[in-house]
């Protein structure tokens, strides 16, 4: 029987390196400025990740990002993405399975592979581990690698091993973790914390202590990560840790094969008819409803040509969503006509039976949805925009226009202040004479019109956020005011005389009222 082979992949600085790729390119190199991924954290922005840059300037993750902006005031910081990395990973948990079909994404930094009666396709596991980091590092990518017969020796060693890569022969796990810390054992800080006052500082020494002392000692910890009597049996193999690969879902998928080849709108209707009657019995069984649907047609020249719709709201009704197809179709190129046609489900929800009033009327909600979806088809998502909220309590920032099929989080409730009723895009820069000195003001001079102000109502006081803006940012004074022919205006003086952020203050129109 062939013995068991787990691949650990460790991606010790994937959210820097995907981001730098994300946003300059693949052939982006480092940057020469200090530069730190931010995230939230407990007491403010923390730092996620940094390049080389900040690092020698002594920076480190978990940091925060103020601290560190006081130490070096030329650092970039960016956003950081956590979903975005996540999902990244999982892709490229799936990309590996050129080396072996069972991989998974192992934490926030990681991936697993049984490589199992696979190494000998790439000449060896020697070569494969070379050609692993080859190609991880031709995308840009930093890793190390281990081979081992379980999955927790792997993973210590592509941690915790000196080299890039390392290759654990089986009989050889106990040598090759003797030295190693206990962290390796994938135990949380307090355990770890815990043995080495005890003055068990590798994981020799651990397992050098009689099985039944470890067992009264951490009997209350149930925890596999709290306990490392499991982490022992886990990593020596004495304890199975299976695999579990993230295998795609099966896709819900409707098929139809020509007798003849066709083209022509009409015809084409008829078969995304068929084949919609066929799709959403099996939506309705399984509970779901679309999200968005691909149709692609297979040319007899052997081409296929797709077009996409999408939906704001779970719908398996074939009506409506044939209705979307119809503006779709005509952008297929039918060639000499296709010989096979497929409606596949690419994205889905949960779905329960549609809302009704006790009058078994359909929901004044999902006639909107659908509206908008009709919309979508026609104009595009980028021409059918809702605006939506955003944490931020500065009015550029305070709201954004989105997709308005786009499922938006709640956000919490709070008072909110009074608005205009157009914002402008950017706050225009005026001229304001005072009655009194630094009293209300007396006259607004903007796009070279002087307008004299009979009422005004304010200061409303909005500081800069500090977390995002530079320490030399200016806190803004809002009032409304009114001219004499009745327009109203929602102006801000930006920063106060000897603020000591810069010289007078200056004076913007931000929004007009009716």
């Amino acid at each position: 029987m062939t013995a068991r082979r787990i691949v650990s992949i460790w991606l010790p600085r994937f959210p820097i390196q995907r981001w730098r790729r994300r946003s300059a390119g693949p052939e982006a190199g480092e940057e020469d400025t200090p530069l730190v991924l931010s995230a939230p954290g407990p007491h403010g922005p923390v730092i996620r990740d940094l390049n080389q840059a900040a690092v020698r300037e002594g920076l480190h993750r978990g940091g925060r990002v103020t601290d560190a902006k006081s130490r070096v005031p030329e650092l970039i910081v960016a956003e950081a993405d956590p979903a975005a990395d996540a999902a990244d990973l999982e892709r490229l948990a799936a990309w590996c399975r050129r080396w072996c079909p069972w991989t998974r994404a192992d934490g926030e930094d990681g991936l697993l592979l049984d490589t199992t009666g696979s190494d000998h396709l790439r000449g060896g596991e020697a070569a494969m581990l070379a050609e692993m980091l080859q190609t991880l590092a031709a995308a840009g990518l930093t890793a190390r690698l281990a081979v081992a017969p379980t999955l927790g020796t792997a993973w210590a060693l592509a941690r915790h091993a000196p080299g890039v890569m390392t290759l654990c022969k089986p009989g050889e796990t106990q040598q090759a973790f003797a030295a190693l810390p206990p962290q390796a054992l994938r135990l949380d800080g307090e355990t770890a914390l815990l043995l080495n006052r005890l003055g068990l500082k590798t994981i020799g020494a651990l397992a050098a202590v009689p099985r039944e002392a470890l067992m009264r000692r951490f009997r209350s910890r149930k925890a596999e990560w709290r306990n490392p009597v499991i982490r022992l049996d886990q990593a020596f193999g004495q304890l199975s840790e299976p695999l579990h690969p993230d295998l795609p879902e099966k896709p819900m998928r409707a098929l139809k094969r020509l007798v003849e080849p066709v083209g022509g709108v009409d015809n084409v209707t008829v078969i995304v008819n068929a084949l919609l009657d066929d799709l959403c019995p099996e939506l309705e069984r399984q509970g779901a409803g679309a999200r968005k649907l691909r149709l692609t047609g297979y040319r007899t020249d052997g081409g296929t040509s797709s077009v996409y719709v999408a939906v704001s709201r779970a719908s398996r009704e074939a009506d409506h969503l044939a209705k979307l197809f119809a503006h779709r179709i005509d952008r297929l190129d039918c060639g000499y006509g296709f010989d096979a046609m497929t409606l596949d489900v690419v994205a889905s929800d949960l779905m329960d039976s549609e809302a009704q009033d006790l009058e078994g009327k359909r929901a004044a909600s999902v006639d909107v949805t659908r509206l908008v979806d009709r919309l979508t088809a026609r104009l595009g998502p980028e021409a059918v925009l809702k605006p939506a909220a955003r944490g931020s309590h500065l009015p550029e920032r305070s709201e954004a226009y989105v997709f308005a099929g786009q499922v938006e989080t709640a956000m919490p409730d709070c008072p909110q202040k009074a608005r205009p009723l157009r914002l402008l895009n950017w706050p225009q820069e005026a001229q304001v004479l005072y009655a009194v000195p630094e009293g209300p003001p007396a006259r607004l001079v903007w796009q070279r019109r002087t307008r004299r102000l009979v009422r005004s109502e304010g200061p409303e006081r909005i500081a800069p956020e500090w977390w995002r803006e530079k320490s030399t940012t200016r806190l803004r004074d809002y009032y409304r005011v009114e001219d004499e022919t009745g327009r109203r205006y929602w102006i801000y003086r930006e920063g106060l005389p000897d603020d000591g952020r810069g010289g007078s203050p200056r004076w913007f129109v931000h929004g007009l009222d009716a």
